[in-house]
């Protein structure tokens, strides 16, 4: 350890103690981005920063090891210490995966940080805010999940005051707790299906961004859980509702100035030339992306046109932009110098999402790529044949296309590494394969008496 990290590692580890906590996290993630970690008490804090705690790969989905393997390490990165606002006596840090003494290939974390430094050999910073929609809900009297309020049973309760007002305790708690982590929410709402909610904080850079996300769902259901009631980060949990999306709001920095590079307010939407690169190289690699942003059978239950009691989903099913249009997969925000993409939901892994829109990004400023024209038009409207006579091609439809793109595209690998993309791609293939093998209620309804 080097010196100077050595006193960083004491400065923190008395803070920590100043502060009453007892425990550590040294918290990194699966392929799912569920957060795994062993608990070590303060005493022993100085051996975690340097790797102590051990971990078999093999016993985790997307950690690609072999039993006989020698184990990973987790690594944490101090800037990252959050202690748990629901139990002060336990401190969190994402980390990094070490192997013999390197950082391991397939970590998640460390492969977007490979594109981040792609990103600052280029000049740039990322910026990435992500929109987190989830639903709190409680087991009914039948045990199917229903929202915690009686009251919310409005067929369109977009941004409904009651619905509100009856989860007031837990979204303050909620949001109190992620403004005290110094997150500066700055919106919350109900969203547009019913016990579902909406919190909106202030951009960051991606890195940074990716490890607040992976905190917010562990918060925001252990927070639910004190209540009797869970959150849920399940793309579409019902098929009449809309989803929950995760939309990312990207954007590159100056490296020195800090400047946005996105922003032209010469630009009719005010966005600049980069920023239209960078949109050109996104859609260049959608079908691949979305395996990354939309990676469960249920996400493509919510990439659907219609599916919701207000008609239209709200959610893209096509590769396509447009200005400050919510029928296109990526927009461009109302004043520019953004671009959001709508078809990220929950239940991604933040850092490979993030690592995989931000090098399509980077490749398509690289290459000098141009998206043509944005499109205006209520995209929900076009018919087949419309379709088809524009160019305009569907996002995949199911998790199986998005793996089979996934796979197909040698941009793929070259974000994911090795390991990774082998690993990604077994495990999503078998996913989509149980997910065909499972009879479900739909089936027994339809087919049971039928013949």
């Amino acid at each position: 350890m080097r010196t100077d990290q050595k006193a960083d590692t004491q400065a923190v580890r008395t803070a920590l103690e100043s502060q009453g906590v007892k425990y550590a996290l040294a918290s990194f993630v699966d392929m799912h981005g569920v957060g795994k970690s062993k608990v070590v008490p303060l005493s022993h804090f100085e051996q975690m920063v340097k790797g102590s705690e051990l971990f078999t790969g093999a016993a985790l989905d997307g950690v690609p090891q072999e039993v006989n393997d020698e184990e990973v390490s987790s690594h944490p990165d101090l800037s990252s210490a959050t202690v748990l606002p629901w139990n002060k006596e336990v401190v969190w840090f994402a980390s990094d995966l070490y192997h013999k003494g390197q950082p391991f290939e397939a970590c998640s974390r460390g492969i977007l940080q490979r594109v981040t430094e792609q990103a600052a050999q280029m000049g740039y910073v990322f910026n990435l805010g992500i929109e987190t929609e989830f639903f709190v809900l409680k087991d009914g009297p039948d045990g199917k999940p229903v929202p915690t309020s009686e009251r919310d049973t409005l067929a369109k309760p977009c941004y409904d005051v009651r619905g509100y007002l009856d989860s007031y305790g837990y979204l303050d708690e909620l949001v109190q707790a992620m403004n005290d982590l110094g997150w500066d929410v700055y919106s919350f709402d109900h969203e547009d299906a019913n016990g579902q909610f909406e919190t909106d904080f202030m951009y960051c850079d991606g890195l940074k961004m990716a490890d607040r996300f992976i905190f917010f769902r562990l918060m925001a259901n252990e927070l639910a859980r004190k209540r009797g009631h869970f959150a849920t980060f399940m793309p579409k949990p019902f098929k009449d509702r809309t989803g929950s999306g995760a939309h990312y709001n990207m954007s590159l920095a100056d490296s020195k100035t800090g400047k946005n590079l996105f922003e032209d307010k010469s630009d009719p939407a005010g966005l600049s030339k980069l920023g239209y690169q960078f949109i050109a190289g996104i859609l260049k690699h959608a079908p691949a992306i979305c395996a990354t942003i939309a990676p469960t059978v249920n996400s493509y239950k919510r990439l659907v046109r219609r599916g919701s009691m207000s008609g239209f989903t709200w959610a893209p099913v096509h590769i396509s932009y447009g200005t400050n249009n919510r029928t296109n997969m990526l927009r461009i925000p109302l004043g520019g110098g953004r671009v959001e993409c709508r078809a990220v939901d929950m239940s991604c892994n933040p850092y490979l999402a993030a690592a995989t829109l931000l090098a399509a990004g980077l490749e398509g400023i690289r290459e000098g790529l141009d998206p043509g024209a944005p499109h205006v038009e209520n995209m929900y409207h076009y018919s087949e044949n419309e379709l088809h006579e524009r160019g305009i091609r569907y996002l995949p439809r199911t998790l199986g296309e998005a793996v089979e793109a996934f796979e197909a595209d040698p941009f793929s690998k070259q974000v994911f590494g090795e390991l990774m993309f082998g690993s990604f791609v077994n495990f999503k293939r078998q996913e989509w394969t149980d997910y065909h093998n499972h009879v479900s209620e739909w089936e027994l309804q339809r087919y049971l008496k039928f013949f």
